[in-house]
């Protein structure tokens, strides 16, 4: 069983390829936790996986009050086997800091061990603030390439139940893990500063891909709802690029995974 969370689409391709390599399924986190289905049973044996993007050097907070909320039987009849092989893989732009760290102490919170992990560069979707700028296409598709070979290196030890860590860490982790990422979560996934501009065609496709269902219409505009997790799937799907975050996003291209037009040239 797999367990992802994709905003823009580049984890889910991971989890989607994870999932067809190992002939797994897939769960989304939002849809579960919306509809309150934290209760699993996994067959004996069975690997345990979970696939997310790296948000400000740690895993989403989402996917972290998800893990907490979670509880997993082992086994068919009393539900009371062992964990025995929980992984999981986290897409970045560029470094994930101590992710790992960070989602190693979650698991063992509720008495699992971490058995592998490793993380998979793909292209920026984050541009919510000055400096913050997407890839350009040529390095965009650089990055798809080289998470298809990683994928397919580490799905095999995954199918091996190997123990493996294979993370790009980064430099200054501990300040941006644990300094930064707190700053994040507190004031940067705010939603008050998203905007639709006069271009706005009331398509509703923000609504659709929102995974938190944050994004209603109202006199068909969207309204956003207080509940954002900043993955940017709004402004990265809309078809007319008429949502903006305040200033920090214009004139920025927009990305999604199976999109490359309208990136930096």
């Amino acid at each position: 069983m797999i367990f992802y969370f994709s905003g823009c689409g580049n984890s889910r391709h991971v989890a989607e390829t994870i999932a067809a390599g190992l002939n797994d399924t897939l769960t989304f986190i939002p849809e579960a936790a919306r509809e309150g289905r934290y209760d699993y049973t996994l067959a004996e044996g069975e690997r345990l996986g979970f696939v997310f993007p790296v948000y400000s050097w740690a895993p989403p907070k989402l996917v972290l009050d998800f893990v907490e909320k979670l509880n997993i039987k082992v086994g068919p009849s009393t539900g009371s086997g062992a964990l025995n092989y929980l992984y999981f893989a986290c897409t970045m732009g560029d470094e994930c800091g101590f992710t790992e760290k960070i989602f190693r102490k979650a698991v063992e919170q509720k008495g699992w061990s971490l058995s592998a992990c490793f993380s998979v560069q793909m292209p920026e979707t984050y541009i919510g603030m000055p400096g913050f700028k997407l890839d350009t296409e040529k390095n965009a598709q650089l990055k798809i390439d080289k998470a298809d070979d990683t994928m397919m290196r580490n799905i095999p030890r995954l199918l091996n139940k190997e123990r493996f860590s294979e993370m790009t860490v980064g430099r200054f982790a501990w300040l941006k893990s644990h300094l930064v990422n707190p700053g994040f979560n507190k004031y940067a996934t705010d939603d008050s500063k998203y905007l639709s501009t006069e271009a706005c065609i009331h398509c509703g496709k923000c609504v659709e891909v929102c995974p938190l269902k944050n994004i209603t219409l109202e006199e068909d505009r969207p309204k956003w709802n207080g509940h954002c997790t900043m993955c940017m799937g709004c402004y990265h799907h809309c078809p007319v690029n008429a949502i903006q975050y305040g200033k920090a996003t214009v004139g920025k291209g927009q990305y999604y995974f199976g999109k490359q037009k309208n990136l930096r040239k």
